[in-house]
């Protein structure tokens, strides 16, 4: 911006030089009065870092928004400290409304009364797979008691209905969410059991990642903290154990939005296999 600024001075008082307009020296000095002032803010916001953000979708249900936002800001900052990403606070998104290309991964909690989106937030979230992201479908019903959501299965398939997912399979062992970053038999989050779903098919244009991964085990409730720090909510059954498990499955889960198939390259199956022995 300010190369141009100078060109066009330049062009000012090359102009005036030749006679083709007047008072070239008095063009230039209004030229600069009427910069000057938005160099400083120009300044400022350049300044402002680009921070990588995971984002959650809007409900429209202030509980549900905030146990998103308490389990995001969790998880960014258990990411933060155990590994060498730097995840800033997360943001809240209405697909169609916001722009979702500068995230890597959405949360998304299906409520039982979620209804279709309409087809603006369609085509934002198809472009937004397509273009290598990935969204977390979480039905939070593998649970049993409080925080057990009837229905939200069959929510999650009105939500879906025109999205471009993919045909689906269970998480094996040998999935890269296993292994991303730390070596995991199992992705519990608040709750335990029940399977977690991904792509069936590699898709070699967005580097075989699964552009959906879906399961109802309250993610965001296991990784949620309060204004005091502490986890607002049990992880049933296993306890403190299980939120560990949780917590790593999340790190993995941000590695895997990251840095996609990395640790599928065989070149990492001998060190694998050695931590597996030990």
């Amino acid at each position: 911006g300010a190369a141009l600024l100078l060109l066009a001075l330049d062009l000012l008082l090359s102009l005036g030089q030749r006679g083709l307009i007047g008072r070239p020296a008095r063009l230039a000095l209004l030229a600069l009065a009427l910069v000057a002032p938005l160099a400083p803010a120009r300044a400022q916001q350049n300044d402002l870092p680009l921070v990588t953000r995971i984002g959650y979708v809007v409900t429209d249900d202030p509980s549900a928004d905030e146990v998103a936002r308490q389990g995001l800001v969790g998880l960014s900052d258990y990411v933060n400290r155990r590994t060498a990403a730097a995840l800033g606070e997360p943001v809240a998104v209405r697909p169609g409304q916001d722009d979702l290309s500068v995230l890597p991964l959405l949360y998304w909690p299906i409520l039982p009364e979620a209804q279709a989106p309409d087809p603006a937030a369609v085509a934002a979230l198809n472009d937004f797979m397509r273009s290598g992201g990935i969204i977390l479908f979480d039905t939070r019903d593998e649970g049993s008691g409080e925080g057990f959501s009837p229905g939200a299965r069959e929510a999650l398939q009105r939500v879906t209905r025109s999205l471009a997912i993919p045909p689906l399979a269970p998480v094996t062992a040998e999935h890269v969410l296993t292994r991303a970053f730390y070596l995991l038999q199992d992705l519990p989050g608040r709750f335990a059991g029940g399977q977690v779903w991904v792509s069936r098919e590699e898709d070699r244009a967005n580097d075989s990642v699964s552009p959906v991964i879906i399961g109802g085990h309250d993610w965001a409730g296991a990784w949620a903290v309060d204004a005091r720090g502490s986890n607002p909510f049990a992880a049933i059954p296993g306890g403190t154990r299980q939120r560990t498990l949780a917590y790593r499955f999340g790190v993995n889960l941000v590695m895997y939005a990251l840095t996609g198939n990395y640790k599928g390259d065989q070149v990492h199956v001998p060190a694998i296999l050695e931590r597996l022995g030990n």
